[in-house]
């Protein structure tokens, strides 16, 4: 998108900012764009500020997309160096597993490049990244976000895995310095540390009510026996109850799926009292649990099969057994214009979370731009109305956790198909 263009639509949303949030200066560059249908009551004019800043920005494993909090990685023999990211006066600290051995140190990168790609579209941001390498471990998150914190830090971004999200919250929580974590685990999240991901139980929130109200009022559910298991397995009965239906099974398979095939007939054997069989997992699963359930006689045209973003994977869409079964997951359009951008500067796929770290700077840049010595407050970042970003309408809640916007897809000829569109304001 042209700057001259995102400058003037700043002007024209900063007069709508109500009087008890700072403005920024006249002669700085101004705020955001347009407010899309978003809902808010004293923030209205924060909410469409940093909504259209984050879209303008960029010209518009289990567990979510990363793991229940991911997997710790093997610390690096050494730290990566420390590195800066944009000039401007407003310090904020990016905290990743760069050393880190395995697919960890892999993700941190794209993340970083995912940060810098916010960095270099947003129009003259105020903000500098001090990029901090954890090495994966709890005893670097601390030095890194302390280190962070004594250069000038307001703000934590990052950092990847759940006990070094515990860590550095317990760094920055003394010196009043909020976390943007990118953990999907929801029992690191508290007042100050604030999760940015895709947290499993609003993805089962999303599916099951959905279900609900296209009729579905008996369910049962396969669920992996292990810590995301656990996680969709307590949101699944929670939310099943909260819509007036009921479960009739759950059943529980071992991780390294061994007795898969025996659960599938345990669920089987109560195929005629359910109307709706949720399965949370991944493709490395789910093609066989489909099979399995069709040699066992379950009729998937009458038994809606439910599940998670975990679903959104070639090799799970072309499951046979699948086909015709809902999910919920964010919208794609954002994250695949992001991933255009990103491959054209850097030449390369974005890791699925990868669009994180651009909306977590996206976000801190359209803050420093327009809340002034308030931006990153408590009152700011939980503001009702909340974000926009590449993957939708987001929040955060005060414990920590957020709210996000997602859709529904529906599994048909190989692909998933929209059947419920994200809202576009989180009520």
């Amino acid at each position: 998108m042209p700057r001259a263009r995102e400058s003037a639509v700043f002007r024209a949303v900063n007069r709508n900012l109500p009087s008890s949030v700072s403005r920024p200066g006249a002669s700085g560059p101004q705020s955001s764009a347009p407010a899309s249908g978003m809902r808010a009551a004293g923030f209205r004019g924060l909410a469409a500020a940093v909504l259209a800043s984050l879209f303008l920005a960029g010209c518009s494993g289990s567990g979510g997309f990363f793991g229940l909090g991911g997997s710790e990685g093997g610390g690096g023999t050494e730290a990566a160096p420390a590195s800066t990211i944009g000039t401007g006066s407003v310090k904020v600290a990016l905290v990743l597993p760069l050393s880190a051995q395995g697919g960890a140190g892999a993700t941190a990168q794209s993340l970083r490049n995912a940060a810098e790609l916010a960095i270099s579209e947003f129009n003259e941001p105020d903000i500098q990244l001090l990029v901090r390498d954890d090495r994966g471990t709890e005893a670097g998150a601390r030095d890194a976000t302390r280190a962070a914190i004594d250069q000038g830090a307001e703000l934590v971004l990052g950092p990847l895995f759940s006990a070094s999200t515990r860590a550095a919250g317990a760094v920055a929580r003394p010196h009043n310095r909020p976390v943007i974590s990118f953990s999907t685990d929801s029992s690191v999240a508290q007042p100050g540390v604030y999760l940015l991901s895709f947290l499993p139980e609003t993805e089962v929130d999303r599916i099951i009510r959905f279900a609900s109200q296209r009729g579905r009022k008996s369910f049962a559910a396969l669920v992996p026996d292990n810590a995301y298991g656990k996680v969709v397995q307590a949101a699944f009965q929670t939310t099943v109850a909260s819509t007036g239906g009921r479960v009739v099974a759950i059943e529980t398979y071992a991780a390294d799926r061994s007795n898969l095939q025996q659960a599938v007939q345990r669920i089987a054997a109560h195929a005629g009292q359910i109307d709706a069989l949720f399965l949370p997992d991944n493709a490395d699963t789910l093609p066989s649990a489909a099979q399995y359930l069709r040699t066992a006689g379950v009729d998937t045209g009458r038994v809606k099969l439910l599940g998670t973003s975990l679903w959104n994977d070639p090799r799970a869409l072309a499951a046979p057994g699948l086909q015709g079964g809902w999910f919920a997951a964010p919208d794609s359009a954002g994250f695949n214009a992001f991933s255009q951008r990103y491959r054209a500067k850097f030449g390369a796929e974005p890791a699925r979370i990868a669009s994180l770290a651009y909306d977590a700077v996206s976000l801190a840049a359209a803050l420093v731009r327009t809340q002034g010595s308030q931006r990153f407050s408590t009152t700011v970042l939980t503001n009702r109305a909340g974000f926009a970003g590449a993957d939708g309408v987001f929040r955060f809640n005060a414990n920590g956790t957020n709210d996000r916007a997602l859709a529904v897809l529906e599994v048909r000829q190989n692909a998933a198909v929209t059947v419920s569109a994200a809202p576009r304001e989180l009520r």
